[in-house]
């Protein structure tokens, strides 16, 4: 990749991470913080923080963020690590510049904040995503817990939300306030997985490429995948051509994208459903 790709590229991702980000705030200051209603991960820590300390839901963000963010330093790629602290920074300042500039009403319906909040949550989440970022902490620290354990990334995610529900009814003293969060969140997946895959949680991806070794030994270390390489003939000439065949979560595309193309810009990557699994290595999927 030369220079002048490499940079549309990081332009591309800064604008993506933007445009996330804010929806992110949007979702959260506009809908979520007025009513008490939690989301998933960092987001969610950090209004039940705000709610407890007083401290301003943009401060809690990064207090909650970094820490984790350092702890996976040694685990994620520098560059990804750089992209998801401006995004945390970025949530974090369009968090407080809106509440201070909104002029809009409270919206007392819990079910129009519960579903838009969401919504914006979930399409800022996914944006920041193909921007290739995160802007929870939670993602790294499941990603670190699966690498080390027989748990999937998913399932840690989700232990950690049910956590935040069951706090948000401790704190709050309304179990109707976890249970509105619960909906929120599972808004919040659904959107993140539709905009980012069209709603398939997993994906089986054949990668044609004469560097299937290079581009197979880096999805093991950053994805913590494993794969099949497949050999065959061209179907023009005849010339031998190595298939790498892996399935991954559907949110680690991007990654794999940018992972196959650093590494073979002329790598041709195909993407499908897995509709179903069967066998004991179904188990390993995130």
């Amino acid at each position: 990749m030369t220079s002048k790709q490499f940079s549309m590229v990081e332009l591309k991702n800064i604008i993506l991470i933007a445009l996330g980000s804010y929806l992110l705030a949007f979702g959260v200051t506009l809908f979520l913080i007025p009513v008490n209603i939690a989301t998933g991960g960092t987001p969610g820590m950090s209004i039940i923080l705000h709610y407890l300390t007083g401290i301003p839901t943009s401060y809690a963000m990064v207090l909650i963020n970094f820490p984790l963010v350092l702890a996976g330093l040694k685990f994620i790629d520098l560059r990804f690590a750089v992209r998801t602290v401006f995004a945390i920074i970025l949530t974090a300042y369009f968090i407080n510049l809106l509440a201070k500039v909104n002029s809009f009403p409270p919206i007392d319906s819990m079910l129009l904040s519960t579903i838009y909040g969401g919504g914006c949550i979930g399409a800022g989440i996914a944006i920041v995503m193909k921007g290739q970022a995160s802007v929870g902490g939670t993602t790294i620290v499941a990603q670190i817990v699966a690498r080390y354990s027989s748990f999937r990334s998913a399932q840690i995610i989700m232990f950690l939300d049910i956590i935040i529900i069951i706090a948000v009814g401790i704190v709050f003293k309304d179990m109707e306030l976890a249970l509105w969060s619960l909906i929120g969140i599972y808004i919040t997946t659904k959107v993140i997985d539709k905009i980012l895959t069209g709603a398939v949680a997993e994906k089986v991806v054949h990668i044609i490429s004469n560097k299937t070794d290079s581009i197979g030994l880096a999805i093991s270390e950053d994805l913590g995948r494993d794969g099949t390489i497949l050999t065959g003939e061209s179907l023009i000439d005849q010339n031998e051509q190595k298939v790498l065949s892996v399935v991954v979560g559907a949110r680690q595309i991007p990654k794999l994208q940018t992972i196959v193309l650093s590494r073979d810009e002329s790598a041709v990557v195909l993407v499908m459903d897995a509709s179903e699994m069967i066998g004991s290595t179904a188990h390993t999927i995130t």
